[in-house]
């Protein structure tokens, strides 16, 4: 054996006592957690150590003896198949072996939800919590990494799969039978329905990130009936009004999007910067549909610019400087899913510029003409005469307008009494 092979060797050894000392260190910690019904110690024993960012190659993995855990502490659940699998995802992890890591992440949860699901209260919610963390994180981490990697642009494979685990958890938790009761500590004879809200906040997060927005409302639906989203600490609460806002939005109901986003912005850690601009990006396009405007001091503070020059255009009906707006942060705006949102902004546009001619000329009676010279004075030289009586005529419909416009004179006549009425442009009824 040459001086290389036996360095090899030492190495080898090393690093395989190394492991099994780890893997004890693991075993102990959650023995003992276990024993003493500890459920915070039980959740930090499952917190995976970070993934390497560069793969350790030539590394093979250890193997772990498959004798059952110690069902010490009057405890009869087999917790053999978690504890293996978290030293396979451990070890994964620091080799940077990423789709190991996740495929041992997946069956340590599948192990999880089957303890879950037979123990007794809530003790082991936070438990819960921590692999649904785990789960969520590195299987995004594994589809961007392996995408990267050679792999399928767009892979979403591992998150679709990690969907299915922490769908498996949400209904281990909503189906408990025991009364929820908020406020009150864990303990074995409380119930799993404390764990819902937490878990239908990655599953909000998941199917966002993969474009399933349509099976929302399987989680909506039983969690308003029981008022879950109602109960639990303030911050979960947060976080399922701002998702449900953003679907509310998409799906073209904006009062309900209005409230949910309001309250999360409302309720939001007031030093949680980051989190209440994240919510800003959403409630601000809705606010501005319903004719609601922020403040110059709030765009300032969540450095929002890019809404100024909207605000001031739809203000002043300057069709300009909102479309140039609009144009410039095209790609950010689609990006979040509020372009199609903020386009709808420019019907407030045409209204309050109508409602600046009338002003001018204090007439009831405005030629379609001077409407047409508007536009073009506002860089719209290809307006005509009938796109200008398709534009009226749809703001007249919605209530925006009142009036009725003159066909055969080219001619728009308001009404004499509120012409421009603010009920409709705020839905108020």
């Amino acid at each position: 054996m040459n001086a290389r092979s036996a360095l090899s060797g030492v190495s080898f050894l090393d690093n395989k006592m190394s492991t099994t000392a780890e893997c004890k260190t693991r075993r102990r910690a959650l023995q003992q957690a276990l024993r003493n019904r500890n459920s915070e110690q039980v959740a930090k024993s499952l917190i995976l150590p970070p993934v390497l960012t560069v793969a350790r190659k030539n590394v093979s993995a250890p193997h772990f003896s498959d004798e059952l855990f110690d069902q010490s502490g009057g405890n009869d659940t087999d917790w053999s198949g978690v504890l293996k699998s978290l030293n396979m995802a451990c070890f994964a992890a620091n080799t940077g072996d990423v789709k190991g890591c996740y495929e041992a992440q997946a069956s340590l949860h599948s192990s999880l939800n089957v303890i879950f699901g037979s123990s007794s209260g809530n003790w082991l919610v936070p438990a819960l919590y921590t692999v649904c963390d785990n789960t969520h994180k590195i299987a995004v981490l594994a589809d961007s990494k392996l995408g990267n990697n050679g792999g399928r642009a767009n892979d979403h494979s591992r998150l679709q799969s990690a969907v299915t685990l922490i769908q498996d958890s949400f209904s281990k938790s909503l189906n408990d039978r025991k009364e929820y009761k908020p406020d009150v500590p864990l303990s074995e004879e409380g119930s799993k329905k404390a764990a819902v809200l937490y878990i239908v906040n990655h599953l909000f997060s998941m199917y966002f990130r993969l474009n399933t927005l349509r099976l929302c409302r399987n989680l909506v639906l039983p969690v308003e009936k029981r008022h879950l989203h109602e109960q639990g600490p303030m911050g979960y609460q947060v976080t399922y009004r701002y998702y449900v806002g953003r679907l509310n939005m998409y799906e073209d109901q904006y009062e309900l999007a209005e409230e949910n986003l309001s309250f999360a912005f409302a309720h939001c850690y007031k030093h949680a910067i980051k989190n209440k601009k994240r919510i800003l990006n959403y409630l601000l396009p809705v606010k501005l549909l319903r004719g609601r405007f922020p403040t110059i001091r709030l765009l300032q503070k969540y450095s929002l610019h890019m809404f100024a020059p909207l605000v001031s255009g739809i203000r002043k009906g300057d069709l300009r400087t909102f479309n140039d707006a609009l144009h410039k942060h095209q790609d950010l705006f689609i990006r979040r899913g509020t372009y199609l949102l903020l386009e709808k902004c420019k019907k407030l546009c045409y209204r309050n510029l109508f409602k600046r001619l009338h002003i001018i000329s204090n007439k009831i009676q405005i030629p379609l003409s001077l409407i047409v010279s508007a536009f073009q004075i506002l860089g719209m030289q290809d307006m005509e005469l009938d796109e200008v009586e398709c534009i009226l005529s749809n703001l007249i419909f919605r209530g925006y307008v009142r009036g009725y416009i003159s066909h055969t004179k080219r001619i728009l006549v308001l009404s004499k009494k509120d012409p421009f009425p603010v009920n409709a442009v705020l839905g108020i009824r």
